[in-house]
């Protein structure tokens, strides 16, 4: 689990097994799976609620890794509601937005992974992983 800071071009997205976590699944970390675009290879993800991920806004802050646009564009998030707008200007499901980067473990293709984890209502709190694309740096 990497922060990525090269701009990048964003690829295919890959299956996921689980993409949503509700309150105790998240307990000690939301574990999924993904399969990789290129070698179908079965890679594991973990994600520990306040200790995993950076924040979303340092990929789109003045298009130094990936522009809004492109964001928005793949799905990878939505713009946030209004009375949200403190979480930023893009989010999923208007819940802190987090991302990270990995690669598969057997053939090292790199993929960005984007996630959300949040109180969405009293006694509600969930994980989304909004999804995991491939990526590759641009020179």
């Amino acid at each position: 689990m990497y922060s990525i800071s090269k701009k990048i071009r964003i690829g295919k997205k890959a299956l996921l097994k689980k993409d949503r976590f509700i309150n105790d699944e998240v307990i000690p970390a939301a574990i999924t799976q993904f399969a990789c675009c290129e070698c179908s290879h079965e890679n594991s993800i973990e994600i520990t609620p306040y200790q995993s991920g950076f924040p979303i806004m340092k990929i789109y802050h003045e298009d130094l890794v990936a522009s809004k646009s492109e964001l928005l564009k793949m799905g990878m998030v939505t713009e946030t509601s209004q009375r949200m707008q403190h979480y930023g200007e893009l989010t999923v499901n208007d819940l802190p937005t987090l991302y990270f980067g990995t690669s598969c473990t057997s053939c090292s293709t790199n993929y960005i992974c984007i996630f959300s984890y949040g109180e969405k209502q009293p006694g509600l709190e969930i994980l989304n992983i909004s999804g995991i694309w491939e990526y590759q740096e641009l020179e």
